[in-house]
């Protein structure tokens, strides 16, 4: 053995050197937050029609009113069509007066907007009629970033290190961030925010701090992680709300993340990745230097054990569908991911459609998940994996579902239903990740965990898409959203209990894992 865990022990098992650690990672966790949902607040919903002005060269005295009644056609409704107009004619103003107009097209020169209203991505880059689909597109490439960051950035982590990977990733975030908010074209924006979410996969502070700290104390870190994440969307509601201008939002949620450089002294290399590489010299000087930070002192002959690991060979994704019971655990657990994801993100995009002032709804979503984090631990030791991971997925998915008769007019008890469903979504997210690292087996924990996590970051890319829906009938998202979580739940009962049980090393092992605590898989917040 290569003795790393005993010296950590010795090190400390949450000394000064954690505790850095830790409070380092709170800046890319209210970072991620923010660009995370910023969109939903850069599209604000506003009243706009075509741009009819070629009827002032014919009609320079016309009032707004009037020339808005002469060039553009009424729905059924009696309002103003929004992506139609007259076709324009060679008419002298009498004659458009005598005759009329019948003819219509779409918009051909654009459109018009309140001219008090700050700038927004809508009214930048016409977000509207034929291009309106664009806005949920954008937050779809957003995940597929997140999915690509993943298969790009995990492999070099275990390549090159986790600090320079993470370095790397703060700074692709940081310069992307800032560069959407100078982006001459809306095609532009969605390839930069591709790239953002690419770098918060990249970003591994938690899987870092993890390989630091003590098996007692890695809770904590994860909690801190999650608790962080939640904060970050409460000061998201906060400084959409004082900042309308949205390349100004950018800015002030983007900028941020370089104060991380500034710290770059205290972020050390993983000292159980340089000995799995071998490198027990640079291992040594790094415990020395965590031992001196923590004020530990650590004995020459317990740094002599320090020897490199023999290569442990881990289980394939094949071999997760070799047996049988792999097969169910694998299927059900890459199932509760993905329809765990899908309400949470199906809930959290859905924000601006509530009825409720968007901000108090985004405060309250942020605020809810902090309480929904910390009782899942105790919900867990109390009723065990299984019944809490079920409970909370079917509530998730009734709630939505309940939402779907709720009519228009009562903003209150929609918002205040799909609070719940956030609440139960987000402390499901928390059992789930305890829950499927309990399950597989150590040999092919860390490929089934990855291909769950996979799982739930294409739930992350569909969930905008199905929200298109809802120009066919409002309630069908909120239907899809809330149907998957519900069969979800429902076959989590088919799982077997984890509380208190032994862990399996291998596939051939037909017992279910023991319970190996709430930051067993390594993953953060964003492995969501």
């Amino acid at each position: 053995m290569s003795g790393v865990g005993e010296i950590l022990k010795a090190v400390g098992d949450f000394g000064r050197l954690q505790k850095c650690l830790v409070l380092l990672s709170v800046i890319p966790c209210l970072s991620v937050a923010f660009h995370q949902f910023c969109q939903l607040f850069m599209v604000p919903s506003v009243p706009y029609h075509c741009d009819t002005s070629w009827i002032r060269a014919v009609g320079p005295n016309l009032t707004e009113e009037e020339q808005l009644n002469l060039t553009l056609p009424r729905g059924a409704d009696g309002q103003f069509e929004q992506c139609s107009m007259y076709s324009p004619v060679d008419w002298d103003l009498d004659s458009i007066l005598a005759y009329g107009l019948n003819d219509t097209q779409k918009c051909s020169n654009g459109w018009v907007y309140p001219s008090a209203q700050p700038p927004s991505l809508l009214t930048e880059f016409d977000l509207v009629c034929d291009k309106k689909d664009l806005n949920d597109i954008a937050q779809a490439i957003y995940m597929a970033g997140l999915l690509l960051g993943s298969m790009v950035f995990g492999p070099l982590s275990d390549r090159i290190g986790r600090r320079p990977v993470i370095l790397i990733s703060v700074l692709l975030q940081g310069l992307f961030g800032l560069g959407i908010a100078f982006v001459p074209h809306f095609y532009v924006y969605m390839a930069f925010r591709c790239v953002v979410g690419a770098s918060v996969s990249g970003i591994t502070m938690t899987v870092l701090a993890l390989e630091w700290i003590g098996v007692s104390s890695r809770p904590k870190a994860v909690l801190t992680s999650h608790c962080c994440f939640a904060i970050g969307q409460m000061i998201l509601a906060g400084l959409s709300y004082g900042i309308r201008n949205w390349r100004l939002l950018e800015i002030a949620g983007s900028v941020p993340i370089f104060t991380f450089f500034f710290f770059i002294r205290v972020l050390p290399e993983s000292a159980r990745w340089l000995v799995t590489k071998g490198r027990i010299e640079e291992a040594k000087k790094l415990l020395q230097k965590a031992a001196a930070t923590n004020k530990r002192s650590l004995p020459p002959e317990l740094l002599e054990q320090l020897k490199p690991e023999k290569e442990v060979k881990s289980g394939s994704l094949l071999d997760l569908f070799r047996k049988r019971h792999l097969q169910k655990v694998t299927l059900i657990m890459s199932c509760a991911w993905f329809v765990n994801s899908f309400v949470y993100y199906g809930l959290s995009l859905n924000v601006t459609n509530f009825g409720l002032d968007i901000y108090l709804t985004q405060l309250a979503f942020g605020a809810v998940e902090i309480p929904a984090r910390i009782g899942c631990i105790f919900t867990l030791q109390r009723f065990g994996r299984r019944k809490t991971q079920t409970v909370l997925l079917v509530l998730s998915g009734l709630v939505c579902l309940v939402i779907t008769g709720i009519p228009e007019d009562q903003p209150l008890a929609t918002t205040v239903l799909a609070t719940i469903g956030k609440f139960a979504a987000s402390a499901s997210f928390s059992t789930s990740y305890v829950y499927a690292a309990e399950l597989f087996p150590t040999v092919v924990r860390q490929t089934g965990v990855g291909l769950c996590s996979m799982a739930a970051r294409v739930a992350g890319i569909l969930a905008p898409l199905v929200r298109l829906l809802g120009q066919y009938h409002r309630a069908i998202p909120m239907a899809i959203f809330g149907s998957a979580p519900v069969l979800g739940g429902l076959l989590c009962v088919l799982l077997p209990e984890t509380r208190g049980t032994e862990l399996a090393d291998d596939t051939g092992d037909s017992h279910p894992p023991a319970e190996v605590g709430l930051g067993a898989c390594g993953v953060g917040m964003w492995g969501q």
